[in-house]
Parts: structure tokens; sequence; C-alpha cells
């Protein structure tokens, strides 16, 4: 399958305050998402992991390598990457309709196109009776499942996900984690995700891959080989997660305490 994001050769350094070294965030990465793929990005605080989606997002440039989408080297943001962050970032004054509709609006799209697309996408969200509410109307998991409608709305090549459901309660996560698998299986969507949460990282992925500490670089490569990626419900009951979470626990080393905070 063709690859719709790819990291060749990178290496990002940022200059340090009042001269010295430049800080090594990540060096040496290459990897690949294929089209319809979810890859989850795991790894100690600080390894770099924002700083691989920030490139992919086209909001750093690359030390050294490059980051192509479809081919294309990525050298600013581009229509055909979305970002959807820990917060929703949704703006008070507009309905949850008119945040959905924003980034159509921002491209001229005429109200009679961009209505349609915005309320199927909130139909699909479960948000269909929410469409005129505010967002302080709403809880945290709706505003999530609003703040992915607008994500999807203009219809990216790649997702770029930074903890996405890190912010929420156990309960509403399962839920808003059926919602996004269903809907990026229905969207055909390809996903980088960023998480903590090495169970999140087994129900939502294809596969995983675990970095190193700063300088963050690609240590290992996990397939997860359970089926109902389409259907986390399903998928989170299976006997086998417990052993993928083991499995990368071991990677991680955890217990150890990391004192640097991500870049």
């Amino acid at each position: 399958m063709n690859a719709r994001i790819e990291y060749a050769n990178i290496a990002k350094r940022f200059p340090q305050q009042g001269g010295g070294d430049p800080v090594v965030a990540v060096d040496g990465v290459n990897l690949s998402v294929a089209d319809g793929e979810i890859v989850s990005l795991i790894g100690p605080s600080g390894c770099g992991k924002s700083t691989l989606l920030n490139m992919g997002a086209g909001l750093y440039a690359p030390s050294d390598g490059k980051v192509r989408v479809d081919g294309d080297i990525v050298t600013g943001p581009s229509r055909h990457v979305a970002f959807m962050l820990q917060k929703d970032l949704l703006l008070p004054w507009r309905t949850i309709r008119e945040n959905v509709e924003l980034g159509q609006e921002i491209q001229k799209v005429s109200a009679a196109e961009r209505r349609p697309r915005a309320e199927a996408l909130l139909k699909r969200c479960h948000l269909s009776q929410f469409i005129d509410h505010y967002p302080h109307q709403l809880s945290g998991g709706m505003r999530q499942r609003a703040a992915l409608a607008r994500t999807l709305v203009l219809d990216p090549t790649v997702l770029l996900m930074d903890e996405p459901f890190s912010a929420l309660d156990a309960q509403t996560k399962m839920i808003l984690h059926q919602d996004l698998g269903q809907t990026l299986a229905e969207e055909g969507k390809t996903a980088l995700l960023i998480t903590h949460d090495l169970a999140e990282s087994v129900i939502l992925s294809d596969r995983i891959l675990v970095m190193s500490e700063r300088p963050g670089k690609i240590v290992h490569e996990i397939k997860v080989d359970i089926p109902y990626r389409d259907d986390p419900m399903t998928r989170r009951s299976r006997p086998e997660i417990a052993d993928y979470v083991a499995e990368l626990m071991g990677f991680l080393h955890v217990g150890e305490q990391v004192d640097s905070e991500e870049i």
C-alpha cells in the first residue's frame, strides 16, 4: 500500500536560549503510515512525539530529512493534513455546527455546500440533536466528538492526533474510541496517533511504534494482530490486549522516571 505520510531520516534541533548546544529532539527517524492505516506513537515524555506531529502538519521544518504527504514534501500547513489535540479549541461564540463549518467557511465554501457535510459528520458523531448548541452546553466528550467532526469536514488525507482523549474519564474515553474507530474505518482515513495510554494504542491501531528517550528514535515496531480495529469495543474484550500491553510496558521500562517535558 502507498504511504500517505512518510518521515525520511528526520532530525529536529532546537536552539537554546542564551546559546549552548542545540537540543536534539529527534534524530534519524524513519516511519510511514499507509493508506487507511492507524499507527500509534508511544514513548517517554520528551522523546519528540509531538515534534514529529508538528513537522507532519507543517508547523516545524525538519533540521534534516523530509516529510512527505502523498509524495509531496511538506513545506507548510496543508489542507490535506488535519490536527486533533487534547483540547477541543471550539470557539465559544459559535454553535457546534458553525464550529464544524469553520474550515469550509475559511475556504469560501458556500453555506449550501458546507452545511450538509457538517450535519452528516455531526450525525455520524452522534451530535445531531446538538448542532445548534454552544460548546459550554456540551460535555467534554461531546465537544471532542465535535472536534472530530471539524477535523474530518475538509476531507483531509492524514489525521494527526496528539493525545485527543487524555483529558476524558474512562467511560467517555471508551465511547470516543468507538466513535473514532468506526468513523475512521467508514471514511477510510489514515491517522498517526500519540498516546500515553498503552491499552488505547493497542485498541485503536494497526501498528505501534515505540520511541526511545531524547533524542527520539523509533526503536520497536509492533503489528497489532487482533481483529475488529473498526470496532474498538469488541477489540477491547479480546484477551490478547493484555499481552500487547505487557510487551509495551517492557519496551518502555515502565516505572523509570523521566524528568523532561514533551517538545
